[in-house]
């Protein structure tokens, strides 16, 4: 199959965002330990999760295209790659922690930096396209939110391990 030039970077960044949903996906173990936390009463329902997240990762994706499209500096798109990349690796590895290790605490911690790499991101994103910053806009708003739910349930069932 080829794939035209102008539509490279949508499949790339298709691609790339449901990677990231599979690795998240697949390190998320919703089981007897999740259901026996004790959570806040304004958590939403577990099934708004998925939706959530196919929605921000979505936009993000659409986010690195935008930027893609208007930033004619190579080595500006490769830094911002990798940027994408660091967050891709902090998102999977905050699952990884929560849901399969059952270390909320730890995730707790993790999810500073996943929050700082967003806001990297959006900061990197908006000197190339103000458009693609604020479409990344709302996952830090969301990270924003997970945090003071992942804090509040870390207070109302700590301590994990041993």
């Amino acid at each position: 199959m080829i794939v035209a030039p102008r539509w490279k970077p949508v499949v790339a960044a298709a691609l790339a965002a449901s990677a990231v949903a599979a690795l998240g996906a697949l390190t998320t173990d919703i089981g007897d330990w999740y259901f026996a936390l004790r959570k806040p009463a304004w958590q939403p329902p577990d099934w708004a999760f998925g939706p959530a997240w196919t929605l921000i990762f979505a936009l993000t994706a659409l986010a690195a295209v935008v930027y893609w499209r208007r930033e004619p500096s190579r080595d500006e798109r490769l830094r911002t790659l990798a940027a994408f990349a660091i967050n891709a690796f902090l998102n999977t590895f905050w699952s990884l922690l929560f849901f399969r290790l059952h270390r909320p605490d730890w995730a707790l911690f993790e999810v500073g930096f996943l929050w700082l790499s967003i806001l990297a991101l959006l900061v990197r994103l908006r000197r190339g396209s103000v458009t693609a910053a604020w479409l990344v806009a709302p996952y830090l708003a969301w990270v924003s939110f997970a945090s003071v739910l992942n804090w509040t349930i870390v207070k109302l069932n700590g301590p994990f391990g041993g």
